[in-house]
């Protein structure tokens, strides 16, 4: 399947600077990454940046290795994660800041066989996959409330609203994470879905329904994210918002 894809970050109405940072620029369109930092204007922007950087270089730098690409993703944010924490030390100023991620990935796990694709993610950055009429959240999000949803303690209608909605349960850079924090999976993908990575200043305001329809409704993967974008700004745009939206065609 041929991937047409594009990408697309805003500041958005309320903050003074974008703690977001996204990759999609590989030309092939093997991998994608979007990171939503935390802790200070200096630490999240760095925070971010520092982890989508790493985790770049080091899956170009591991793409033809032996791993398997469920172990590969995971060996990439952990070391994210590394890089984070020996930034703090060096600047202790940006001692509590950390970021999400979520990466999406297409590799072939033996030279010229069948390329899968994968997706990583630890925070509340998400995947979804549209396919026809209907919206998947691929990845399930580390926060108090999701796990509150999880368990039955709280109604989706609850955390939307709930003030702990933005507390995460697991993020990089902290000295805790570990492999099991990092959310592995397959996914199940075929000609004509289209798959959206975001930061939760996208999901903060819109519903999910509302995303599917734009998505539905604007087929150009660069006019759906600027619709994306510019809806959220009008519903308030209270945090950074980051898109990447990518569509598996015909070769």
């Amino acid at each position: 399947m041929k991937r047409i894809f594009t990408g697309l970050t805003d500041k958005g109405q309320v903050r003074s600077a974008n703690q977001d940072a996204f990759y999609y620029d590989d030309p092939e369109g093997r991998f994608f990454v979007v990171a939503d930092g935390m802790g200070g204007h200096a630490g999240g922007e760095q925070a971010s940046q520092l982890a989508t950087a790493k985790i770049k270089d080091y899956l170009l730098a591991h793409w033809d290795s032996d791993k398997p690409s469920d172990s590969l993703l995971k060996a990439a944010l952990l070391n994210a994660n590394q890089a984070i924490l020996e930034d703090q030390r060096k600047h202790p100023e940006r001692s509590d800041m950390g970021t999400t991620a979520v990466v999406l990935l297409f590799r072939a796990e033996q030279k010229g066989g069948e390329e899968e694709p994968w997706v990583a993610h630890i925070g509340d950055s998400r995947l979804y996959r549209l396919r026809g009429h209907h919206l998947t959240q691929e990845t399930e999000d580390h926060t108090w409330v999701a796990k509150g949803m999880a368990s039955g303690m709280l109604t989706p209608e609850q955390a939307r609203a709930h003030p702990w909605r933005h507390v995460l349960s697991q993020c990089l850079g902290r000295e805790d994470t570990e492999e099991s924090d990092i959310d592995v999976d397959s996914l199940d993908l075929k000609e004509g879905d289209r798959l959206l990575l975001c930061s939760d200043g996208l999901t903060e305001e819109l519903p999910d329904g509302e995303i599917l329809n734009t998505l539905k409704s604007i087929r150009a993967c660069n006019f759906a994210a600027e619709q994306l974008i510019a809806i959220a700004n009008e519903k308030g745009g209270r945090d950074n918002i980051t898109v990447i939206i990518i569509a598996l065609e015909a070769s």
